[in-house]
């Protein structure tokens, strides 16, 4: 027991070293994939379905890309440090009274979490390292990285990863290009890029690119990334 012990303990110091080490570089260098990224590549290699993945840099991605990310996914992103706890109030008390359309309350920073760590599914172990993650990220990393990494690497489509391939594959110009309705468009299909489509848009994407719309001219349009020093 006492050698099981020792060997436990020193998988679990290696752990933290490593994670620490790992999100501290990511801070400074673009992520060459995902785990989801490898998973979907084999899913759907015998389809022919290409894989899109291109990793740009913050100041070309446009501003209705950011903001259209902040009001949909996370409003109060400059708010919190990494999870909502009013959200997750809210999330505890709709799901009590609703049992077939189930709320969530994940922050944009534990949505890149599990994106940018974690295997795809759901169980209390990767819950707890999506929380371990999060605190990590919101430690070492502005908000400014944050948001641009999460547009970078999150799934927006069949085998289609960050907003530049989405801009490319949707609307054939770079992500810097977009205007806020082709950004509304993009970030209305989270978190069911899969099941949604941008392009031609079906009525719920219609319908939710225009409420998407609405909040960002409600929070004074890329404005508000300069009130809090983001993403110019």
């Amino acid at each position: 027991m006492k050698k099981l012990s020792k060997v436990l303990l020193r998988i679990f110091v290696y752990f933290i070293i490593i994670t620490h080490i790992l999100v501290w570089i990511y801070r400074f260098l673009p992520v060459p994939f995902t785990p989801l990224m490898v998973f979907r590549y084999i899913e759907h290699y015998s389809e022919g379905i290409p894989f899109r993945y291109h990793w740009v840099k913050a100041r070309n991605i446009s501003q209705h890309a950011y903001l259209a990310a902040i009001v949909s996914e996370d409003q109060n992103f400059f708010k919190h440090s990494g999870f909502d706890l009013k959200a997750i109030e809210k999330a505890i008390e709709h799901n009590k009274r609703n049992t077939r359309r189930k709320r969530g309350a994940s922050t944009i920073s534990q949505q890149l979490a599990k994106n940018l760590f974690l295997w795809p599914g759901r169980s209390w172990i990767r819950k707890g390292l999506e929380a371990y993650f999060t605190v990590l990220i919101e430690l070492y990393w502005p908000k400014k990285k944050i948001l641009s990494t999460y547009l970078n690497v999150v799934e927006m489509g069949k085998n289609t990863f960050g907003i530049e391939a989405a801009a490319r594959k949707y609307f054939r110009k770079s992500a810097a290009e977009l205007t806020a309705a082709q950004a509304a468009q993009i970030i209305a299909i989270l978190p069911s890029p899969r099941r949604w489509s941008v392009n031609p848009p079906g009525p719920y994407v219609q319908r939710r690119s225009a409420w998407i719309q609405r909040q960002m001219r409600l929070f004074g349009g890329t404005s508000y990334l300069a009130l809090n020093e983001c993403c110019y």
